[in-house]
């Protein structure tokens, strides 16, 4: 007997989706079952994933906006009513870092990368989060970073956001609880992705050095984690180490490591 045809698949949107750790998920995604709104600022690289998934079964639409712009997120929530798209889950990837000092380092940049790591991430949560609740399903994986667990000298703005990303997801999965929505945040480690370039690392030194995972590897373990509905995954058994001594070191030996390790990163 022949079966039944399946409904429609569910959707997931997903930013900073042209590459790095967006790209692999969006993978990662398409192959387990999901369609996809692929949302970063270059429409060629966008396209290019979109082409890509289509071997792992997804169709995707693609959005090309600078989340960074006020106003970006409503801009957003538009063009994805005006596709007729009903969002299942919202993968928060977009975001970056800004090596320096903070007084010494661009402060537009700075304020900027506040802006997409927490404002925008902050502002999709809800707006697409409030549908999945009254909905009675869906998802958030919002992409944190093992940063997220110690104060971080020289990558300071960056630290703290994901401080946020991770304290956020932690409250916003609580928040959700019985609604038939979860939220997940990833904390990955340092990953071979174009992250390391924007932020102006010295990929000579410091925790450059260290074995990295690639974004595959992360982005399967993150998708992974959000099928299971963990709060919080940490990818790699040294990360996870790491990530939980932070708890426990002295806060000015803590912080005393981390300067150390940022000025070898920048090549200080």
């Amino acid at each position: 007997m022949a079966r039944k045809p399946k409904g429609p698949r569910p959707v997931a949107l997903i930013t900073g989706a042209s590459g790095g750790i967006g790209e692999a998920l969006a993978h990662q995604f398409a192959r387990g079952g999901y369609d996809l709104v692929l949302v970063a600022r270059s429409e060629a690289k966008l396209a290019a994933v979109a082409e890509a998934v289509k071997a792992d079964g997804a169709a995707a639409h693609i959005i090309s906006l600078d989340l960074e712009m006020r106003g970006a997120g409503a801009d957003l929530e538009a063009a994805v009513e005006e596709r007729g798209v009903v969002i299942d889950v919202l993968v928060n990837n977009a975001g970056y870092g800004v090596t320096g000092a903070v007084v010494e380092a661009d402060l537009a940049q700075q304020l900027g990368s506040i802006d997409l790591n927490v404002r925008v991430l902050t502002e999709l949560c809800a707006r697409f989060g409030a549908g999945m609740k009254a909905r009675g399903r869906g998802g958030i994986l919002n992409v944190a970073s093992t940063a997220a667990f110690q104060p971080g000298p020289y990558f300071a703005v960056y630290y703290a956001t994901k401080a946020y990303v991770l304290s956020f997801t932690e409250a916003l999965n609580r928040e959700l609880k019985d609604s038939g929505v979860h939220a997940t945040a990833l904390c990955p480690g340092p990953v071979e992705t174009g992250f390391q370039a924007r932020a102006e690392f010295d990929d000579s030194m410091g925790l450059m050095k260290l074995p990295m995972q690639t974004a595959e590897q992360v982005a399967k373990t993150g998708f992974t984690a959000f099928r299971r509905k963990q709060a919080v995954m940490i990818p790699g058994g040294m990360n996870f180490l790491m990530a939980k001594s932070a708890a426990l070191a002295p806060r000015g030996v803590l912080l005393s490591m981390v300067e150390t390790l940022q000025k070898k990163r920048q090549g200080a």
